[in-house]
């Protein structure tokens, strides 16, 4: 059964394990944070426009995604500043991004305004090298959400949030994505955040599920981990061993999380290592 290991957040999301510490944003206090083990936390940086998916360069500078205004920001002498603008391939709020080794980020983004009312469109995923470049390298994306990169480097994995499903790409030497296949489909299954162990499986965070689960290429559920009446938004694996499961969670999720206090990182002990990016 998970345990709270930080309460009293607006609505956690994009967590990575870096330097023995969860970094997670929490969108609507506009802030990212830094978590220990012992539950003490820090604020590392501010993004008014909301804060979502992180990651970090080669040379260990943070990158931020800032949702609303469709940018990727970089943390440079202390100061955030612009890295790259996605607004012109942004169909709407930028979320998850995965970094690689040689500091190219793919990002995410809804696709529509999901909160202005807007029927759903299909989004594109961009890659964002690192001097700044924005190059479109998948498209029709049913939301696209959390991903990760295999430990060699050779594959992306991303969820599909309203495709109900894992898509997999292999990642060309100049960081273009080839070969879109499945990774799982499973019906009632809406990813959002993810992370991949050692034996190849993806937890997935499932919000509508009140769950997360560990699933196998190919589709099969073969762990769940239940949140009675609580939503799953991401969820990574870290700690010293790589086996303890961090799991964002909130009552709901939008911009009516503002001013409220219930989101929680909860964490719960696992058997397989994390592997690969983030």
């Amino acid at each position: 059964m998970p345990q709270t290991l930080l309460d009293g957040l607006t609505f956690p999301e994009g967590p990575r394990w870096h330097d023995g510490r969860l970094w997670f944003s929490d969108f609507y206090n506009y802030r990212v944070v830094a978590l220990g083990l012992d539950g003490k936390a820090e604020t590392m940086a501010t993004v008014p426009a909301c804060p979502s998916g992180l990651g970090w360069m080669p040379d260990r500078s943070l990158l931020v995604v800032s949702m609303n205004d469709k940018r990727l920001l970089r943390m440079q002498a202390g100061q955030l500043v612009e890295h790259a603008d996605l607004s012109h391939v942004a169909g709407g709020p930028c979320n998850d991004m995965v970094v690689d080794r040689l500091g190219r980020a793919y990002v995410g983004n809804f696709g529509y305004e999901r909160f202005k009312g807007e029927d759903v469109r299909p989004a594109v995923l961009a890659r964002v090298d690192p001097d700044g470049t924005v190059t479109v390298v998948a498209r029709d994306l049913k939301f696209p959400n959390g991903a990760v990169i295999t430990p060699d480097g050779s594959r992306l994995i991303i969820g599909e949030t309203m495709g109900n499903c894992l898509t997999s790409f292999d990642i060309a030497p100049d960081g273009g994505l080839l070969n879109r296949s499945v990774f799982a489909a499973v019906e009632r299954l809406f990813p959002d955040g993810i992370c991949l162990d050692e034996e190849g499986l993806v937890w997935v965070a499932d919000p509508r599920g009140n769950r997360v689960v560990r699933v196998r290429e190919g589709g099969a559920i073969v762990e769940t981990i239940a949140l009675p009446g609580r939503n799953a938004y991401a969820c990574m694996l870290g700690g010293e061993d790589r086996r303890t499961l961090f799991i964002c969670t909130a009552p709901g999720s939008g911009p009516e999380r503002a001013g409220k206090t219930d989101g929680k990182i909860e964490i719960v002990r696992v058997s397989v290592a994390g592997a690969g990016l983030p």
